[in-house]
């Protein structure tokens, strides 16, 4: 991997993550695990436990952050490391849920602003896991609405500061986009 900066979509049990790891891995360098999930019930408890065992086992050195992913990667991100996080998605979840379920959507702006922003100034590797959630039903409410449209609108926004975007559908990769600096 030679990018510095990539994106990594697909839907739910696509391989992105799996994907993402072996990108990671392939960098050579120190590997930083940039978690953003949050556990909201016992079930979603065990699979972030599992996976912190699972990280710990292969070398990872993990940091759980659900909501200053921007500040994080600009501390964390430098030459000889590589930083993967998982996911974005769950990040937005976590910016939209921070705050009233009917103000969710003013939460989310300055905190996609700020992360896309970012980005580009972050040295060493960032390899970044996203949901493709455009391609389901529309919900049918309007809180999951507005993050559906969220999602896809900040997918667009860091895939258009990402090096490479790969699209990752039943375990294959399908380049995107691959763009040297």
């Amino acid at each position: 991997m030679t990018a510095s900066l990539t994106l990594v979509i697909g839907g739910a049990r696509s391989g992105k993550s799996r994907h993402a790891e072996a990108l990671a891995c392939g960098t050579g360098l120190d590997r930083i695990y940039l978690a953003t999930a949050t556990a909201w019930d016992d079930e979603m408890r065990a699979r972030i436990a599992a996976h912190r065992d699972a990280r710990a086992a292969d070398g990872w050195r993990t940091i759980e952050e659900p909501l200053a992913l921007a500040a994080v990667l600009e501390r964390e991100a430098g030459p000889g490391r590589t930083v993967l996080v998982d996911c974005l998605t769950l990040w937005l979840t976590n910016v939209m849920l921070g705050g009233a379920p009917d103000r969710a959507a003013e939460a989310v702006e300055p905190a996609c602003r700020d992360l896309v922003a970012a980005l580009p100034r972050l040295a060493g590797a960032v390899v970044l896991v996203s949901n493709e959630v455009g391609w389901g039903i529309v919900p049918d409410n309007r809180l999951a609405r507005d993050f559906r449209d969220a999602q896809g609108r900040l997918n667009q926004r860091v895939a258009e500061v990402c090096d490479r975007v790969v699209l990752v559908t039943a375990g294959l990769p399908l380049s995107l986009k691959d763009v040297s600096r």
